[in-house]
Formats: C-alpha cells, sequence, structure tokens
C-alpha cells in the first residue's frame, strides 16, 4: 500500500493543510502552496512512495492493525484497517495512506476543516465554561491539546420522492344568534400528492465510531462540498468507511417515506382531526455518496470513576456533541454553601423547632 507524504518543493519539509488560508504550508521555510501546486509536484515526485509491511496482528478489541514504512523516515507506522491519514510517530510528519481511499473506497466529495485546532481549542474552551460542575482538570492544557482533527467517513442518500394520501378531515364553526348558539359540524374528504426532492441526509459509515457523537455534530453546509482529493487530508486524521449503502438504506427510506406523508399532512392544518385512510410513497433516482466530513474529537478519562468521555465538534460550523463529566466535589460544595445557611436561618427563626 502506498504512502504519500507531501513535501515541500523549495525544502523538503512535510506540508500541512491549513484550513483557514485553504492552502497547503510548510513549517519549515514558510512557503505556501495551493492545491494545483501540490498536485503538479507531487507528479514529479511520484514512485518515492513508502512501501507496506506485513500486517502488525489485531488489537485486543479484534480489530486488524496494519504496519507501513513513513517514506520520510523509514520508520515503522502502525494503524487501524480503517486508518486513511495519519502521522509517523517518529518524525511526526503526516502521511496519507491513499490505497486505503483508493477503488470501491474513494471518496466521492470531502468538506476541508474550516478552521485550525487553536480556533477549536477557543470554541472548545468557551462551551465548557459555560458548564457548572465540570473537574478542574478537563481545563487543562494538556487535556484541551488532545483534540484531534479527524476526517470521519460518511454515506450521504440523495432521491426524489412521490407521494399520495387520502383522508378525512373536519371543520366546526360555532357562532351566536340572540340567545342561541350554533354549531356547524363538517366533514371533507381530503386527497394531497405531491413530490419531494431530498438531499444530502448523512448516515455515520464507520462501525466503530459513536454514533450518536458523529451523526449529533450534523448537520454540515453540504453546498460547500469539494471533489475528493488526498491532500485536504495532510495534517490531518482520517478513517475510510468500512459499511455500505445497502445495510442503511431501508432506515433511511422508512424515514423519507414518513417525512413526506408528514409533510402531505401539514398542508392539512385547517382541518381537525384528520384521520389518514390510504398514503402511498414511491421513491425514484436514489442516490448514495460517500464523503469525508471534518470532525474535530476529544477524549477525557474521568477522575474519579475511571469511566471515559467523547466529544465532538464540526469541523466546519463549531457545533459540539458530547456528555461532560461531573466534579461530585464541586456539587457538594454548592449544596452545603446554600443548605446550610437556609438551614441556620430556619434554625434560628425557631422553624425547625
Amino acid at each position: 500500500m502506498a504512502l504519500v507524504s507531501y513535501k515541500c518543493p523549495n525544502c523538503g519539509g512535510a506540508l500541512t493543510f491549513h484550513p483557514e488560508s485553504k492552502t497547503f504550508q510548510c513549517d519549515y521555510c514558510l512557503s505556501e502552496f495551493t492545491k494545483e501546486e501540490i498536485e503538479e509536484a507531487a507528479l514529479k515526485s511520484e514512485g518515492s512512495a513508502g512501501m507496506p509491511e506485513e500486517d502488525a496482528g489485531t488489537e485486543p478489541g479484534g480489530s486488524r492493525m496494519v504496519s507501513y514504512i513513513c517514506p520520510s523516515c523509514g520508520a515503522q507506522v502502525v494503524t487501524g484497517e480503517t486508518t486513511a491519514a495519519a502521522f509517523c510517530y517518529y518524525c511526526h510528519n503526516p502521511v496519507v495512506l491513499s490505497d486505503q481511499l483508493s477503488g470501491e473506497f474513494q471518496p466521492d466529495f470531502v468538506i476541508p476543516f474550516a478552521f485550525d485546532q487553536k480556533k477549536a481549542e477557543e470554541i472548545f474552551l468557551g462551551w465548557i465554561k459555560k458548564k457548572r460542575f465540570v473537574p478542574k482538570d478537563f481545563f487543562s492544557r494538556d487535556q484541551i491539546e488532545k483534540l484531534s482533527g479527524v476526517y470521519f467517513p460518511y454515506l450521504v442518500y440523495s432521491c426524489r420522492v412521490e407521494g399520495k394520501l387520502q383522508a378525512e378531515g373536519e371543520r366546526q364553526r360555532t357562532w351566536r344568534a340572540g340567545n342561541i348558539r350554533y354549531t356547524e359540524h363538517k366533514k371533507y374528504r381530503l386527497e394531497r400528492g405531491g413530490e419531494l426532492d431530498v438531499k444530502n441526509m448523512t448516515r455515520n459509515a464507520l462501525k466503530k465510531n459513536n454514533r450518536a457523537l458523529v451523526e449529533g455534530v450534523l448537520p454540515f453546509d453540504m453546498e460547500k462540498l469539494q471533489p475528493f482529493h488526498t491532500g485536504f487530508l495532510s495534517g490531518f486524521l482520517a478513517e475510510r468507511r468500512d459499511m455500505d449503502s445497502e445495510e442503511m438504506t431501508p432506515e433511511v427510506e422508512e424515514e423519507v417515506k414518513s417525512y413526506t406523508v408528514q409533510n402531505l399532512m401539514d398542508g392539512l392544518s385547517d382541518y381537525s382531526p384528520v384521520r389518514v385512510e390510504e398514503s402511498e410513497t414511491a421513491i425514484h433516482d436514489a442516490k448514495w455518496q460517500y464523503a469525508l466530513l471534518p470532525v474535530w474529537v476529544l477524549t477525557y478519562k474521568g477522575k474519579e470513576n475511571g469511566g471515559m468521555y467523547y466529544f465532538a465538534m464540526n469541523g466546519q460550523t463549531g457545533k459540539i456533541c458530547g456528555k461532560l463529566p461531573v466534579d461530585k466535589g464541586r456539587l457538594c460544595a454548592l449544596f452545603a454553601a446554600v443548605f446550610f445557611p437556609v438551614f441556620l436561618f430556619l434554625l434560628a427563626g425557631g422553624w425547625l423547632l
């Protein structure tokens, strides 16, 4: 399997993609290049990619591990079988495992990261500072610096759906004439139909991912999708999909059909109640596409119970999803600060005698 390490054409240093400028920058000579310039340089240096070695075995959980040779320093790089971009543990140069993203596993699109790690740290700190009873060590620099930018695999569904329904609806009108109150009650036969374009329903496509987290950071602005290019992965981590669209299709189709019927019923709001007697939906031009989308991830091991806490941040919008740990000591201190003064006040006033 080929490893690609994007090198500076000027000094040979490692290049990383910078979200703010949308360019590739060298941290050694400070040169800056566009995607087109990097593509041209990469064509000239073909054949220098690293070669794979034998599989390194399996993780305790059963996932296969694979090892490669770093094209920069010759060290062995060990990764999981779905890893598509990583860093060399020795020279720290970013490497892209290009063969992991080829053939049926080549993404159609990518959304590049919109901000760098420094900005991600600011957003995350701003989020947790608004939360109470968070352990103090959770705010530490060592902890926040564990934020990692990862391109996660998602499958994206689009289709055109045709729907129609037949229902019975009721209307009631009440008025008064003199001392007499009149009520008019009518029943109607209702029919509605139409077409709906469904675009970019997004689903997690990596089994080991926490689905609640990686789908909790949705939505992304899918208008920003770009044709896939491995250069965007340089300087970040990336995973390739290990799930197929076939296993997601029944659930997604059922969601589309339910949404279509509900959308038709929303047009009958002038009637109450409405009883649906018959509904039909037909899906046309269904299409699945494969995209890598940017997510900042962070893990934290609780000091009290040793439990793991996982967080994910949308690398385009900054939306955060995750469950924060609670410092029971701070919670008890607040309880004591509130409870005991109230208790003493009531005791002094004779309320508890």
